[in-house]
Parts: structure tokens; sequence; C-alpha cells
């Protein structure tokens, strides 16, 4: 038996691009209209398959202070935060980032993925049992798999499970409930104000990832706690999204914080985020907190883009979030309409197990505060052909 056997008998993408659907890592050349349409192998299409929610990516403050830091600190950092790579903007960004979020500190990762694994990974103990939604990111799977403590997970969004989860535990455990607070797929919120009344009577903790939720949700974008009006005990989230760069953090009690700088070995044995990036994400955090017309923009389009596509007879998952899924709910369909819809200059995300359950195959649509009502229009045009022409809009 050879080590590469497994990789050898792997044919499901094969298959997908025998038949001319394979949707994925296509090469974008280029970038048009602060990234609401990009060039694909020469050719121009409208992009409704970014996270890039308020638009910020090529904003010219966020630019210009990427450019700044550039000519300042030059293009990295060559070492860890815990050695020779903190900068000074490194703890600024922390310090705005916790008063953002209400939390006494904060500590940021070089990728959102290696946020959730490096705090998971050694907040849950061996003493420790954390309960885990079944459809959170896999980032919060891995952390929790790396853990030495428990994992249960419990039904989707079900808070009954979760409470009785919670019940039939040892009450001399250290508890953690682990939830995206919209999740990257369906684009729901997490019923939160039940989950903190159910966590609080059980005595445990809540961590919330609000990768998604974080410039969308709430007052300044706040997030989903923010939106609810609750209160959680960590909030983790990442850069990558509508804070227009790359890399993540972790916002929580200081003890918690102080505790992850030294043991969270994804952060210590990791460069840390280069200048450019924490520069960005700084200059969108002056935007949130300043300019609540990006995220005002991006939820009319939303709106106006859930109405239109229903009204179209798409089967439009109920979201509050800028995620709006529509479900195709079989694989093969789901990838006849990808191609059908990138064809005609319109790019969206396929999506099919195991990113969801067998049977709940969807186009992962995601909108951004500087789409037009032109741009719009013109995908809604397309959508409504596709939709007749594959019989998957009722």
């Amino acid at each position: 038996m050879s080590l590469y056997d497994k990789c050898q008998e792997f044919d499901r993408a094969a298959k997908v691009m025998e038949a001319g659907n394979y949707p994925y890592f296509h090469p974008i050349s280029e970038s048009h209209d602060g990234g609401t349409e990009v060039t694909i192998r020469g050719k121009r299409m409208i992009m409704i398959g970014s996270n890039n929610y308020l638009g910020l990516t090529c904003h010219p403050k966020v630019v210009e202070a990427a450019h700044r830091a550039l000519d300042r600190f030059g293009t990295g950092c060559s070492g860890s935060r815990f050695l020779n790579g903190t900068l000074d903007m490194h703890v600024e960004l922390e310090e705005r980032l916790a008063n953002f979020f209400g939390m006494e500190d904060c500590l940021t990762f070089s990728t959102g993925f290696q946020t959730n694994l490096g705090a998971l990974s050694v907040l849950v103990g061996k003493n420790d049992l954390a309960f885990c939604d079944r459809e959170n990111h896999s980032s919060i799977m891995e952390g929790l798999r790396l853990a030495f403590g428990r994992t249960k997970k419990y039904a989707h969004s079900d808070m009954e499970d979760l409470d009785r989860l919670l019940e039939d535990s040892p009450p001399d455990r250290g508890k953690l409930v682990v939830t995206d607070g919209v999740f990257s797929m369906l684009g729901d919120l997490v019923p939160l104000p039940k989950m903190v009344e159910i966590a609080r009577r059980n005595d445990a903790k809540i961590l919330v990832d609000d990768a998604h939720g974080i410039g969308v949700m709430g007052p300044q974008g706040r997030g989903t706690a923010a939106h609810y009006g609750v209160t959680v005990d960590i909030i983790t989230g990442t850069f990558s999204k509508s804070f227009a760069s790359l890399g993540g953090f972790v916002a929580g009690p200081e003890q918690v914080i102080w505790f992850l700088k030294h043991a969270s070995r994804p952060m210590i044995f990791s460069a840390s985020i280069q200048p450019a990036t924490v520069a960005a994400t700084l200059a969108a955090l002056d935007i949130m907190e300043n300019e609540p017309e990006h995220q005002q923009r991006l939820l009319e389009n939303v709106a106006y883009m859930r109405k239109a596509l229903t009204e179209i007879g798409y089967d439009v998952a109920h979201t509050e979030s800028a995620i709006l899924p529509l479900n195709i709910h079989d694989e093969t369909a789901t990838f006849a309409a990808w191609k059908a819809l990138f064809e005609e200059g319109v790019f969206t995300n396929a999506v099919v197990p195991p990113a969801v359950a067998p049977g709940d195959s969807l186009l992962r649509t995601s909108y951004m505060a500087t789409h037009t009502r032109q741009q719009l229009d013109r995908a809604l045009e397309v959508f409504a052909r596709i939709g007749r022409t594959l019989k998957i809009a009722s």
C-alpha cells in the first residue's frame, strides 16, 4: 500500500471537471470597480461571491494606509509576536479592537483559521467540555479536535438540544459553548439571546466566531452580539471579510488573552501579521466606526436582492446577513447552475457536501456595499434567464 493511494483514488473533482462544471480555483487576473467586478480568463463578470462585504479592499483610505506601512516597515516582521515580531501597530490594533467589542483585551493572529485553532486548542483543557454547533466553521472543528477536552455537538441552532447536553453534563467541568455568529454557508444568525440564557443557567461560557457578522450586523458593524444587544464571553473573528485584509483576533477577558499569549502554539510559532495588513485593518476599523453609510448600503443591497430573487422564484434561505443562499438541493443541478451563471458573467459559489448536508447543495451569493443597482439588475436578468432555462426557479 502506498502513501499516495488515496491521492490517486480521489476522482470526485475530476468527474466534475469532465462534465465542464468545475467551479473552483478560477484565477482572477484583475479587479474592477472596488472588487464588484473581476476579470477571469479575459472575461469581465459581476462578483457576487465575495466576502468583501463593506467593499473596503480598494477603498482609498485602506490602500493608502497599507502603502504608508510598507514605506515605514517593509513587507514583513520576520518573526513571531512572541519574539521580535510585535510592532506598535499590533498593540494599537488590539487595543482598539478590544474597545470596539467592549472587551478587556485582544490578541491578533496571522489568519482567521489560526485564531480559532489557536484559541480553542488550549482553552478547552482535559477537564473541560465544549458544546459545538454542527454547522460551525471548519476552523472551530479543527481547533476543538486539537483540544484535550471533550466536544459535544448539538443540532444546528437547536437550543433545546444544547440545553439538554449542558444539563446532562457534570457540574464540576469547565464548559464552553462555541458558535458562529453568522453561519458562513447558510448565512443565518445564531439565536444568541436564548443561548446566553441557557449558558448562564448552566454555568457555561460562550465563544462567538463572528467572522461574517462583523461589519454587517449591529450598530457600527460590531457584530451579532451587538445586533441582539447581549453580552458574550469571547469573540473571535477574521480580517479577511469586512476588515478588507488578512488575519484574525480573539477578544475577551484580560486573563484569557494573557494565557493565550503564552500557550497558543499557532500564535507563538507563526510570523506576525504583515505591517501593511495591520494598517489596512486599522483603516477599515476607522471607516466602520465613522462612516455608517457603508453598512447601510450593504443592507439595502441585500434586501433588494433578497426580494428580487424571491420574486423570480428562487428558494432563497431566510437570512439577515450579507449572505443569500439559493437552495438548489441537487448537487449536479447546482454545478450546472453555477456554470450557466459563470458563462453569463455572474460569479457565484457552488456549495455542495461536505460543506453542507447531502441534499442541501446551494449557490452561495453574497453582496457588497459597493455594488451598484445597475450591477445588481444585470445579475438579476441572468438569474431570471438561467432559472427559467434550468427550471431551478419556480
